[in-house]
């Protein structure tokens, strides 16, 4: 039982999504856990005010449950099968501290000096994480997903729109990382 606690090997975990992709095309179904938010308006009733929402949801009711599953097996192992702490390489722990003052590597899930609740009181902070989540969601609508639905899904399906957008979505973080974060958080 000691296995399931442990990061699985690529090896294991490679061939399973593939496994899993195959069977979804298989199928003809496509995997991605932006497209539910679509669903879950129009399930909510917002076909009503836009046509985008006007679809079968019906259909997609295989993949909401993608996103109970998640949540429930999330809550399950961070709950009863995890300390909550991330192993950070020390040179990148102390990166962290030299380079943004974030103390908590190797002593938290996530940087507690980024993610906690007296954050949310900083105006400056609280502004800075809802525009990166409206950034985030316009982004995956206006890419036609997120990165799970275009480099799991899409990439095995050999859409180079997928391929593009995988593309965008590394160059926006080598961008974030080496030009916005420390712009936003350095010292």
């Amino acid at each position: 039982m000691e296995w399931i606690y442990e990061p699985w090997p690529w090896y294991v975990a490679g061939p399973m999504i593939a496994l899993t992709m195959f069977l979804l095309l298989y199928m003809g179904k496509h995997f991605g856990m932006s497209s539910n938010l679509r669903t879950m308006c129009a399930v909510g009733g917002a076909g009503k005010i836009s046509t985008f929402f006007q679809f079968d949801w019906k259909k997609e009711r295989w993949n909401l449950m993608v996103i109970v599953g998640a949540i429930i097996g999330g809550f399950l192992v961070s709950t009863f099968m995890s300390n909550n702490v991330v192993e950070i390489n020390p040179e990148i722990a102390t990166q962290l501290s030299e380079k943004y003052g974030i103390e908590s590597a190797n002593s938290a899930y996530l940087p507690t000096e980024i993610f906690n609740t007296e954050n949310l009181s900083n105006p400056f902070i609280l502004g800075i994480l809802l525009l990166g989540g409206f950034l985030v969601g316009f982004g995956a609508r206006y890419a036609g997903g997120c990165t799970s639905g275009h480099a799991i899904s899409g990439l095995s399906n050999l859409q180079v729109p997928s391929l593009i957008a995988v593309v965008g979505f590394f160059v926006g973080g080598l961008v974030m990382i080496h030009l916005l974060y420390p712009f936003i958080f350095g010292q």
